[in-house]
């Protein structure tokens, strides 16, 4: 099915980081927009009511945007384009990339906002409800993966209970690589999910102060004890990683970023930002690019200034982008992305795949051998795109189903 590294990213140009993310799984269908009708009140004037008569008109509010349905346009609006830039990556393979825009530390960040206000219910059934988000569209993607790389001569072991609950790296053999290595977001995600009622609590404890200290654990790695090359390893290397990013939702959450300085919140995001870079670009030579995914620390430093800003000037001018709603299909593409954010997130490494042996057939066309760019990575990713697009047709419905709603072909 191709080769790619554990970041997902190409070996060979010729084929094609979530965050919680990243459905993600934490994004539940848009409600609808209407809103029920004010309920008329007998009107009074001074000390009785009026008679019928001269009853004053009825007003029913009707709600401008989405947002007044519980969507943040904003937060949609970034998922959406991190997803979009998700794809870009794995066909591509540009290292610049991750530093235009750190998608899974984006991802991680709106999860762990969504967590936080979701942990307001009791946790076990918190967990319970993300869980199920989660798995039923894993299991559906995982059946066809898994039959195929069986097919392909693949004799899994013991470690296929991975393949059930994914709390380390599934197995799988090299033919399939491409398609199941991203799944560390999900793995990840899954922790965090878990973790989740802990963190919250220590955060609130000392709000500022964890924040700043969950850059500490990736320190910890990188310095003084590197964990095992392992899916034990491989596990806690990513949960420091974006482990900044998660909290950092749950300070947005809280309100915590908002009562921060300006001037402290942007010179510390600009230096973490600056360290990443600095310490991507003079550690190339130990894995051959300054790409964000190959290094782990860079990744943990740059995405969390990154993001940072980007929650902040939410939580400090209250951006809401309601302005959306004005351009329908642009909004209802942003719906479509969150609504299917897990299925796009499957399956667009598989569309990728299929989008090479379907080019090949292509050549066999004179007139799309003369007129169409058979050669390009450009077409190779609008093809693509129209895979993705199939796939969530095909296969969205199953996050339906496992968020216990009506199944659609599109939300």
């Amino acid at each position: 099915m191709g080769s790619h590294r554990r970041d997902g990213r190409p070996l060979a140009t010729a084929a094609p980081d979530l965050p919680p993310a990243t459905t993600a799984p934490d994004v539940p269908p848009v409600a609808g927009s209407g809103a029920p009708p004010v309920a008329e009140a007998p009107p009074t004037t001074g000390s009785g009511p009026l008679s019928d008569t001269a009853r004053l008109p009825r007003v029913e509010t009707v709600p401008k945007t989405r947002a007044a349905a519980g969507r943040d346009r904003y937060f949609d609006t970034l998922r959406a384009v991190a997803l979009v830039r998700v794809v870009t990556y794995h066909t591509f393979g540009w290292a610049w990339a991750g530093m235009v825009l750190p998608s899974m530390g984006i991802m991680f960040a709106l999860a762990g906002t969504l967590m936080a206000k979701s942990l307001e219910r009791p946790a076990l059934k918190v967990i319970r409800s993300r869980v199920r988000r989660l798995l039923p569209p894993f299991w559906f993607w995982g059946f066809f993966v898994v039959a195929a790389m069986l097919v392909h001569g693949w004799m899994p072991g013991w470690q296929i209970v991975y393949w059930v609950v994914p709390l380390g790296d599934p197995p799988g053999n090299a033919w399939g690589e491409q398609a199941w290595e991203i799944l560390w977001y999900l793995r990840t995600y899954l922790w965090f999910v878990l973790l989740s009622p802990l963190l919250l609590r220590v955060f609130r404890a000392a709000p500022v102060a964890v924040l700043v200290l969950s850059l500490a654990p990736i320190l910890v790695v990188q310095f003084l004890r590197a964990p095992p090359d392992d899916r034990f390893g491989n596990a806690v290397t990513d949960l420091a990683t974006f482990l900044f990013c998660w909290i950092l939702g749950f300070a947005h959450r809280d309100g915590v970023l908002q009562r921060l300085k300006p001037l402290a919140v942007v010179v510390l995001s600009l230096a973490a930002i600056g360290y990443g870079g600095w310490y991507a670009f003079t550690h190339q030579a130990e894995t051959g690019s300054y790409d964000l995914d190959d290094i782990p620390l860079a990744q943990a430093f740059w995405s969390a200034g990154f993001v940072t800003l980007l929650m902040y000037a939410k939580a400090r001018f209250g951006i809401d982008f309601a302005w959306l709603a004005r351009f329908r299909r642009l909004d209802r593409i942003v719906t479509i992305f969150n609504a299917r954010a897990v299925t796009l997130y499957l399956w667009h490494e598989i569309a990728l795949i299929l989008a090479v042996p379907l080019i090949d057939q292509f050549w066999n066309v004179p007139a799309f051998e003369a007129y169409l760019p058979l050669e390009s990575q450009w077409f190779m990713f609008g093809v693509g795109w129209l895979l993705i697009a199939v796939f969530i047709l095909l296969c969205g419905w199953v996050e339906d189903v496992a968020a216990r709603t009506r199944p659609r072909l599109l939300p």
